[in-house]
């Protein structure tokens, strides 16, 4: 049996984004166990789906899905968010990504976690993550601002201007 390049693809994203579990958190045991009971992976599995949907213009089928990975997971991950390769969810329970949130590849969020809004405006209303970027635990990040490659965001900060690539945040960030 052959697989066409569109599957190979799929297969390949998996397979990274099981190896990044692996790679980062410590406690991962093996690739079954990741497969199995590890929600951030279900919710980013569910989100690449609920997304796909989303850009084919089935919106209401992919808020359906995103909604039923909520209430599987516990995170809520809109499918208008873009979110790049090996995209890793720590103890993910009670992280919410909004609907136009960018998240660059090789970012690492940990619990109850929020990329939000700060405005009832149309447009760019969530935060852009490059690359590399680590959000600790409890970490509001709010607004369309941007979080530089690198960027580290401490536990239980709260983050409403832009983070220069390569920093750590702690505390409040405002202007």
């Amino acid at each position: 049996m052959t697989l066409d390049r569109s599957s190979e693809k799929k297969i390949s994203r998996w397979k990274e984004d099981i190896q990044c579990v692996l790679e980062r958190d410590p406690a991962a045991r093996n690739t079954f166990e990741i497969v199995t009971a590890y929600p951030g992976l279900h919710a980013v599995l569910f989100h690449r789906l609920s997304h796909r949907l989303w850009t084919f213009g089935l919106k209401w089928l992919a808020r359906m899905l995103s909604n039923l990975a909520r209430f599987l997971t516990g995170i809520e991950i809109h499918p208008g968010a873009v979110i790049g390769r090996r995209f890793f969810i720590d103890h993910g329970m009670g992280v919410v990504i909004g609907e136009t949130a960018v998240i660059g590849d090789d970012c690492t969020l940990y619990h109850g976690v929020t990329l939000g809004g700060t405005s009832w405006e149309k447009g760019k209303r969530h935060p852009t993550l490059a690359n590399n970027v680590v959000v600790g635990a409890g970490a509001k990040v709010l607004g369309p601002l941007d979080i530089g490659e690198g960027a580290r965001i401490g536990s239980n900060a709260v983050v409403l201007k832009d983070v220069p690539a390569g920093a750590t945040v702690v505390g409040v960030q405002t202007n």
